[in-house]
């Protein structure tokens, strides 16, 4: 029954990359008191991020968390209503720890409020990456509700993270849209570190030359592309083949820092392992990263190891959580019973605080120390 219990709940979240909720209009543009931003606030922007870096004491970065909201107090959030009125919807939401009644009522905020709290109950982890999420681009360059299945702003994710000392801010942003290039300077001195893309829902095809403008200003402004890769699971349909590790072929040539979510996994693409693709690219490209993320779920046991024990990734790995993901059945420490000592698994298992338990469990796993120190050597610079 517990198995059967589990393997319900798996199938409920999805298997992939962890999505925001959000159930309102969409803003489809920044708001007008956010679009003076200027290159002097830029520069003193990386400057602060520097003194960030030095300002973790020792603990780490996470590069890869997700937030919720139902599109309350303004925040511009988007849902679309199928998935609104699915039944993962509430599954959601519970992972995060929230009711829906708390969000209509302290508004979307308080689900970055409990991250910032447990994060500052960490022994390990000083910081985290809270990922907006762009939706499809219609012919005109706008926000096409009609085929966006969610919708999380960036200017919603900047004013939220800026109120909190350990939450850092994550773009995203549809390279079809119409101020996508201006939208790359606002998010840049916003303070943004990275811009996050899924390709299978925001209908980017990453090899489209069409979009090299839009690398070209990534590359100038020194921001990496933090892209999911392999099949996703955790929306009601998703394109996979945008999502092929041998897409990134274009923005890699032209010198744009990439991060493979997740190296790849899972699925294949042409008939290959997406984590073998994932890794031969690394062999060619010595800009493209990946991050960890979601590894420990119980649909991708073995590749951990077998992402740690590849040539290719030496030096590219990086830390990022999936969080809500490790919070939910998905994640044990028991589930890798036979990869890792048993007593270092025991012992992860006990440990309360989120983060310090995902931290505890791949190091039972073997994942070194420069892995967790990379995020913040990458994104702090």
């Amino acid at each position: 029954m517990k198995i059967r219990l589990m393997l319900g709940l798996c199938g409920a979240l999805g298997l992939s990359a962890w999505w925001v909720t959000c159930a309102a209009g969409p803003a489809d543009r920044p708001s007008a008191g956010n679009l003076g931003a200027t290159a002097s606030g830029a520069a003193s922007l990386d400057t602060a991020a520097s003194a960030t870096r030095d300002s973790l004491g020792g603990k780490f970065l996470d590069c890869h968390v997700h937030t919720a909201g139902l599109g309350v107090s303004g925040s511009g959030c988007f849902v679309a209503p199928a998935l609104k009125g699915s039944y993962k919807f509430p599954l959601y939401l519970k992972a995060f720890g929230v009711k829906e009644k708390e969000l209509r009522e302290q508004g979307d905020g308080v689900v970055l409020d409990r991250i910032s709290a447990l994060l500052s109950r960490s022994g390990t982890m000083g910081a985290a990456v809270i990922l907006a999420l762009d939706g499809v681009a219609d012919s005109a360059g706008g926000l096409d509700t009609a085929r966006t299945q969610l919708y999380l702003p960036n200017t919603f994710i900047a004013n939220e993270t800026r109120k909190h000392a350990n939450l850092r801010f994550g773009a995203s942003i549809n390279p079809r849209r119409a101020y996508a290039l201006t939208e790359l300077d606002r998010v840049k001195a916003e303070g943004a570190l990275l811009v996050k893309w899924i390709p299978s829902i925001m209908d980017i095809d990453p090899s489209d030359s069409a979009i090299i403008p839009f690398y070209r200003k990534l590359k100038e402004l020194g921001l990496p592309l933090l892209t999911h890769t392999g099949t996703e699971h955790s929306f009601l349909e998703a394109k996979d083949s945008l999502c092929d590790p041998f897409r990134l072929e274009l923005p890699l040539s032209l010198g744009v820092t990439v991060i493979a979510a997740h190296v790849g996994t899972p699925g294949k693409s042409h008939g290959q392992d997406n984590m073998e693709r994932a890794l031969i690219m690394m062999g060619r490209h010595a800009n493209l990263y990946a991050d960890i993320s979601s590894l420990t779920q119980i649909n991708k046991l073995g590749y951990l190891k077998r992402v740690l024990e590849a040539k290719e990734s030496r030096g590219r790995l990086i830390y990022g959580s999936d969080f809500p993901l490790i919070e939910t059945a998905l994640v044990s420490p028991y589930y890798q019973t036979g990869r890792a000592r048993f007593a270092k698994l025991r012992s992860a298992a006990k440990i309360e605080n989120t983060w310090d338990r995902d931290v505890a469990l791949k190091r039972a796993m073997g994942v070194p120390e420069d892995v967790f120190r990379r995020s913040a050597e990458l994104l702090l610079k």
